[in-house]
C-alpha cells in the first residue's frame, strides 16, 4: 500500500513541472512585459538650461567700399531648450535664446569705430539622432534651421540707421548629455549657425547704403539637462 502512494505521489509531482515551468515561463515575461512597459511610459519630453557663448566669425562688407568689413561683438547669454523624442534615438529641439550685438566698422572703413547695434532673437529647430549603446553617455547630432529676428536695432557714430534683415539659415549640432540618473544629467553642446543677413544702413549725411554682415555664429554652450 506503501509502494503505491508513493508512485501516485511521484506521479503527481511529475505533471506538475511541467506546470511549474510554464507558470515560471509566464511569471518572467509578465516581468518584462513590466519592464518594456515601464520603459515605454517613459515621457518624451526633456529641457536643458544652458550657459551659451555667442562667437560670431566676424565677417562683412559694405557694398561699394573696397577693403570695407565689419566685426561683431561676442556675448554670453542663458539659454533654454525643449526637446520631444519620436523614440528614443530619434528627436526634434527646439532651442530659445536672445542676445545682442554690437556691429564695428572694420578694415578701410576702420575709423568709422562702432556704427550701430542690434538685438537678435534666433529660435533654431534641429532634427537630432541621440546614441543609447554608452550607457550613461549618450551623445548626439542634429541638424535643422533657423530663423533669426533683429530687433532694437540703432546707427551709433556717423550712421543715423541701422536695419538689418530677418533670416533663415541653416544649423548643425553635435553635443552630449551624461545622465547622472533617470531625469537629471549634465550636458555639452556646439552648434553652428549658417546667419549672413543683409542690412541697410543711413548716414549722418543722408547718404544710403547697404551690405551683407556675415555672422555665422559658434554657439558654445553648458548646462543641465531633466528628462521628465
Amino acid at each position: 500500500m506503501g509502494f503505491t502512494k508513493t508512485i501516485g505521489c511521484l506521479g503527481v509531482v511529475a505533471m506538475m513541472a511541467p506546470a511549474g515551468q510554464t507558470l515560471a515561463a509566464d511569471l518572467g515575461a509578465s516581468q518584462d512585459e513590466a519592464v518594456m512597459a515601464a520603459v515605454s511610459q517613459k515621457s518624451p519630453w526633456q529641457v536643458r538650461v544652458r550657459a551659451l557663448g555667442v562667437l560670431t566669425e566676424d565677417n562683412g562688407n559694405v557694398d561699394g567700399i573696397a577693403g570695407s568689413d565689419l566685426s561683431y561683438s561676442d556675448t554670453v547669454i542663458p539659454e533654454l531648450d525643449i526637446t520631444y523624442y519620436f523614440t528614443e534615438n530619434i528627436a526634434a529641439e527646439l532651442i530659445l535664446g536672445t542676445t545682442w550685438a554690437d556691429v564695428k566698422a572694420e578694415g578701410s572703413i576702420s575709423g568709422l569705430g562702432t556704427v550701430g547695434e542690434a538685438w537678435l532673437l534666433p529660435p533654431t529647430l534641429t532634427l537630432q539622432y541621440h546614441f543609447t549603446n554608452f550607457g550613461q553617455f549618450k551623445p548626439y547630432v542634429g541638424a535643422g534651421v533657423n530663423y533669426t529676428i533683429f530687433y532694437n536695432q540703432d546707427g551709433k557714430n556717423a550712421m543715423s540707421d541701422l536695419d538689418i534683415e530677418n533670416t533663415w539659415g541653416a544649423a548643425l549640432q553635435v553635443g552630449f548629455d551624461y545622465m547622472i540618473d533617470e531625469s537629471w544629467g549634465v550636458n555639452l553642446d556646439v552648434k553652428k549657425l549658417f546667419l549672413e543677413p543683409d542690412y541697410d544702413i543711413t548716414m549722418n549725411d543722408g547718404t544710403k547704403l547697404s551690405g551683407k554682415a556675415e555672422l555665422n555664429p559658434w554657439l558654445v554652450g553648458a548646462g543641465i539637462t531633466y528628462r521628465f
